[in-house]
């Protein structure tokens, strides 16, 4: 079924409070879960050729050290076990597999990767290990029939996609017989799920429009030979699904093959630090993106009280990172839902509850989500982020323009 509709989102944001959750008198555990602590588990590619998303996990371990100063989730530590995956799925099953049987984790928390998360997403649903909020768009981690223990969190990419082919039929609207789109997609289900997406956004009559749809490996050292063959193609819109250290690769042979198309990248690698700085502002320019996470990069935030809070938290707990790598605040953001979580499970630390309180988000804003995006979750909608705002780049940072794009609803 298609997931594609656009509403704009209005109103004023919720004020966001970690309140916990009437808790009976007597405490129910499950594995992972004392008195003293709960543990979290985690794997993240730390090496690899996407290690730039290393940041993420490092950034989750400094938010949850920063809970534990100040008292830790009711009272309790977060003990928050990561391993390196390097994002090889057979290694993810290995670490995965430990984290749960070996390691007694409560949840697995914020695995990275399509590949990663599929390999083990059956076994973790056997096992009924919550896999919570997982760190990656694809559709399938929305599917509570059939996988009552994934959740996503960020916005799924097939939305993404569709909301980006619709602001380009919209941009071409008055001579769509000259338009001509080339896709680079990375060769997993996350690129079939961006592919899908912009196709579905285009509708059918309009996919005769696209003049190349050309994969990447992520252990491929270079897509100079993708970009070549799209811009042979003849397209003059361009869709970059790929990983920051493609993706930079990327837009640096756009520039010096003088082609210039209106770029379309996908938030995956949107990072100010990871893609665009490598790649060159001056190459990096006028390309467009989705944001739902307040940029490091853009001094209009810089006033916000839970801007204020995060950069506090880097300069204490993060201080040699770069604060322009959106996987700090990603990191933040998404380590803020699973406190609120934790904390409206109170004393009922059972896997069952917790599933039960992240689908029963209704309206709440997180630290650093863009004001009017909030979660909302039901025990039939396991998509928690499900709106977005376009940005370009201006040669410094994103700037927001048009409305929310919301897919809630549909």
């Amino acid at each position: 079924m298609s997931r594609i509709s656009r509403r704009t989102v209005v109103g004023s944001a919720a004020a966001f409070a970690f309140a916990p959750a009437i808790a009976g008198a007597q405490k129910k555990y499950e594995p992972g879960a004392t008195d003293k602590e709960i543990k979290l588990g985690h794997t993240n590619p730390y090496s690899g050729p996407l290690s730039a998303y290393g940041t993420i996990g490092k950034a989750i371990t400094a938010y949850w050290q920063m809970v534990n100063d100040t008292g830790g989730v009711n009272g309790r530590k977060i003990n928050f076990i990561t391993y390196d995956d390097g994002f090889v799925p057979s290694k993810t099953v290995e670490m995965v597999r430990k984290l749960v049987e070996d390691d007694q984790v409560f949840a697995i928390y914020q695995l990275l990767g399509t590949p990663t998360n599929t390999v083990v997403q059956k076994y973790l649903n056997q096992r009924k290990v919550p896999q919570l909020f997982v760190a990656t768009g694809a559709s399938k981690w929305g599917m509570p029939k059939e996988f009552p223990w994934t959740m996503g969190w960020q916005p799924d990419y097939h939305t993404e996609a569709a909301i980006y082919a619709k602001h380009v039929l919209a941009a071409w609207k008055d001579r769509l017989s000259e338009l001509k789109i080339g896709m680079l997609y990375q060769n997993d289900d996350s690129g079939k799920d961006y592919i899908g997406g912009f196709l579905d956004g285009l509708g059918k009559e309009n996919q005769k429009c696209v003049t190349a749809k050309v994969s990447y490996e992520v252990t491929d050292p270079t897509v100079d030979s993708q970009i070549i063959q799209i811009k042979n193609s003849g397209a003059n819109v361009f869709f970059n699904h790929s990983a920051p250290k493609a993706a930079a690769q990327a837009i640096r042979k756009v520039a010096d093959l003088g082609w210039k198309p209106a770029h379309y990248l996908a938030n995956v690698a949107a990072s100010v630090a990871a893609t665009l700085k490598p790649a060159g502002f001056d190459n990096s320019t006028g390309i467009i993106t989705a944001a739902y996470l307040k940029d490091a990069t853009d001094p209009q935030w810089a006033d916000y009280p839970d801007f204020k809070e995060w950069q506090a938290w880097m300069k204490k707990y993060l201080p040699d990172a770069n604060p322009a790598d959106s996987g700090n605040t990603y990191a933040y953001a998404v380590s803020a839902t699973m406190r609120h979580v934790l904390t409206q499970c109170g004393d009922t630390l059972t896997r069952g509850n917790l599933m039960k309180q992240a689908a029963s988000m209704k309206g709440l804003e997180v630290p650093l989500l863009l004001p009017g995006i909030k979660i909302n979750t039901s025990p039939t909608d396991f998509y928690p982020i499900q709106s977005i705002r376009l940005a370009k780049f201006d040669g410094e940072k994103w700037a927001l323009f048009g409305d929310v794009l919301s897919n809630e609803g549909s």
